[in-house]
Formats: C-alpha cells, structure tokens, sequence
C-alpha cells in the first residue's frame, strides 16, 4: 500500500507541473527566510550576552582606605554572586590611566595624586537588567570603605532596548513568513485535490478507503517540502559560508551544527504534511 501511495504521489507531481515548480520555489524561500530568521534572532542573543559582558562598574575607594582593606574590599566584591570578575587599580595605575587617555599631566600642577584606588567589576549576563542593577549597584555602595559606585546607565539600557526591539521585529517577520508559507502549500494542495475531485469521486464508488484516497496527496505536500528543505538547507550553507568566510562573523558557526541542519531538513516535510492534512479535513467518503 505504501509503494501505492508514493506512486500516486509522484504521478501528481507529474500532472501538475506548474504548480508543483511554483510550489517548490515558494516553499523553499519561505523555509530559507525562516532559517535566517531564526539565525537572526540567536545572532542578536549572543549580541547581546557580548554587549553586557562588557558592562563594567567603577567603585572608587575612599583616600584613607589601606592596601590592607583595599585587598579584603575586593574579597567581598568578588564574593558577590553577580559578579563575574573584580580588577583592581590602584592609585598610581589610575593617575598613569588619566595621563594616557588625556594627555594631561596634572603631577606638574599638583604635588599631590588626586585620583582615587578604585575597582572595576565586571558584571555577569544574567543580572545585566535595569532593576537587578539598581540592586547591584545599591549592594555596591553599603560596602564599607567605597566611597562611590559610578556606572554609565543610559547607554547600555539603550543599546539594550535597541537590541530587544530589534528581536519582536524578527519575531513578527518569523511569524508572517511562516504563514506565508502556510498559505502557499495550503493553495497548491487545494488545486491539486481540485484536479483530482473526479477521481476522488470514482474512487469512492469502487468503495476506496478515506486513507487511499487522502495519502498519495499528503505524501505529495511532504515530498515537495523534502526537496525545498534540500534547497534551502543548500543556500543556508553557502550564505553561512559568506558570513563566516567573506565577512569574519564568526559566529555564525554555530549554526552548522546538525541540530539545525536537521530542523531545517524538516521544517518543509512538516509544513507539507500539516497543510496537507488541514485541506483534506472535509474530505469523506460521502458520495
């Protein structure tokens, strides 16, 4: 029976040409501009786990704080389960650090070292939110010892909520493409059982089962997406081949991995049989 409905399969590809072509290249755009969504989306995540890996937070020592109390401050700092490295500057690294960034040597004025010993903490992912920081940085301050917590807000929120924006887009995008591709197989598979109303019909008389008649154009849905998903796994590879060869975004990598490979493999089987199944949902053996 199997070896029936694969034939059956095969014989409506071959009737309906046309359709089977504009079907297979629609599918496998569709199943192509998914993947890349879906790169996209995890692309602005490692973006962003990068972006507040960098968030750093001074806190500056008060002047009458030893070298003593200065080693065990960093203790407690990195003690803290939110941070994920503390690194100490001491005074004359600090006046060193100003001279370079400036050009300004302010030992010629004074006779004196005005720069305070300071911390730079680095701050794991995870606690990289507004609120948590708030708390971070409040946690920060009570520290006895620290004079002032000092750590440029605004601009890391903005990129932040750049980067989130950017994400609903690439969701919203994702979600349309794939109804796109929904609406596509959903239209070849109602003509192909227009095509077929007459036989279907005959069939019924001679006393077919609902499973002969409704299998070969299932079938028919899953094949064409096998051979888009072929397609679109094949433009996949050479686009992440441009990324990561001609570009340098190396972490696009990650992506050849066969746990995607395989989802995209599968993503056109699946939409062909899903829509093929919801077409043929009226379809009964009612003469």
């Amino acid at each position: 029976m199997l070896i029936f409905w694969i034939k059956e399969s095969l014989k409506l590809i071959g009737r309906a040409k046309s359709s089977f072509f504009l079907s297979l290249t629609s599918t496998s755009i569709s199943v192509l501009l998914i993947a890349a969504s879906v790169v996209i989306l995890q692309l602005s995540n490692i973006f962003q786990n990068r972006l507040k890996e960098t968030v750093n937070i001074n806190v500056f020592l008060k002047d009458a704080v030893t070298n003593a109390q200065a080693k065990n401050i960093g203790k407690k700092i990195s003690a803290e389960k939110y941070v994920r490295s503390a690194r100490y500057i001491d005074k004359n690294k600090a006046a060193e650090n100003f001279i370079r960034e400036t050009g300004e040597d302010f030992r010629k004025i004074l006779d004196y070292n005005p720069l305070p010993a300071s911390f730079t903490v680095s701050i794991k992912s995870d606690y990289v939110q507004k609120d948590t920081l708030n708390v971070v940085i409040s946690d920060l301050k009570k520290i006895s010892g620290v004079e002032e917590v000092s750590f440029q807000q605004e601009f890391v929120y903005k990129i932040l909520s750049y980067v989130n924006e950017a994400k609903k887009y690439v969701f919203v995008i994702t979600g349309i493409l794939f109804l796109i591709s929904l609406y596509v197989v959903f239209s070849t598979v109602k003509l192909i059982i227009n095509s077929k109303y007459e036989e279907m019909e005959t069939m019924k008389l001679v006393g077919a089962k609902l499973s002969t008649i409704k299998m070969p154009i299932i079938l028919n849905g899953v094949l064409i997406g096998f051979f888009a998903s072929i397609i679109a796994l094949g433009l996949f590879l050479v686009m992440i081949h441009y990324f990561d060869t001609l570009l340098g975004v190396q972490s696009v990598r990650q992506f050849k991995d066969h746990t995607y490979l395989a989802g995209i493999l599968l993503l056109g089987p699946f939409l062909g049989f899903i829509v093929s199944l919801f077409s043929l949902r009226k379809i009964n053996l009612k003469i």
